[in-house]
């Protein structure tokens, strides 16, 4: 594993400003969707409110994954009721991971910063300018949504579901010190030109993506500031995580453990 000594904490001395002034940033949003067709229209409306009250400049760029439910049509209509300048649908024809979905994603964002979130109401756009404050705030080149620090916390999961996430958290804690608290979370703001650097390292796909992404930025020294959150169980459709899921994210963290 790498040495402790080589990563920051959260409370890293701030860096130069770098790149555009805040009045000048654009903020991208990368939507993975599968089967989100009564999700979406929900989540888009409240980001653009979000993002409206808060006078911030965004786009919302939809990456839908071939769903079979009428997604990808409902994506259309948001792009013609919102404009495609604020809407971008970049579809893929098949199902083919969330990892390549941001690396798809981002090839397309002409923000300065990238916000990843779910897009099945799990995670609340409320959230978002806090995220933007904690990064002007530190100049971190992350801001990471946390379930587990300050009144973070966990809504609609039975208690198997609980056990597994904070089971897996601690998991990682122990083995990787990632110098974050919450490591398989995906609601994070990223500097582009830092989630770029790191998508170019990461060998991951699926759920241990997000996982190897903060392993990662502590690696190569990236600062990471970290907000609170509410995570609510997705109100439409059925949860993606299952026995295959599972399998696969204890395969990634034992690979981690032994590269990093």
């Amino acid at each position: 594993m790498a040495s402790t000594g080589a990563s920051r904490s959260l409370a890293a001395s701030p860096r130069p400003p770098q790149g555009r002034s805040s009045g000048q940033d654009k903020y991208s949003v990368l939507l993975p969707t599968y089967n989100e067709r009564e999700n979406l229209p929900l989540i888009v409306w409240l980001l653009v409110k979000s993002f409206s009250e808060s006078a911030i400049n965004y786009e919302i760029i939809i990456i839908d994954d071939g769903s079979p439910d009428g997604t990808r049509e409902v994506a259309e209509q948001l792009a013609k009721i919102y404009g495609p300048d604020k809407i971008l649908l970049r579809p893929r024809e098949r199902k083919l991971g969330l990892g390549t979905a941001y690396i798809h994603g981002i090839k397309h964002a002409t923000g300065n910063y990238v916000i990843i979130m779910d897009a099945d109401l799990s995670h609340h756009p409320k959230f978002i300018p806090e995220f933007i404050r904690k990064q002007k705030e530190g100049n971190f080149d992350i801001v990471s949504g946390t379930r587990y620090k300050g009144n973070g916390g966990v809504y609609g999961w039975d208690l198997k579901r609980k056990i597994i996430s904070r089971g897996a958290n601690f998991i990682t804690q122990i083995l990787l010190r990632p110098g974050a608290s919450d490591l398989t979370g995906s609601f994070r703001l990223y500097r582009k030109e830092v989630l770029q650097k790191l998508i170019e390292k990461c060998v991951s796909k699926g759920y241990v993506f997000q996982m190897e992404m903060i392993v990662r930025a502590r690696q190569m020294n990236y600062t990471i500031g970290e907000v609170p959150i509410s995570f609510v169980d997705r109100v439409y459709g059925e949860s993606k995580l299952g026995g295959n899921e599972i399998v696969s994210f204890l395969k990634g963290l034992l690979t981690l453990f032994a590269t990093t």
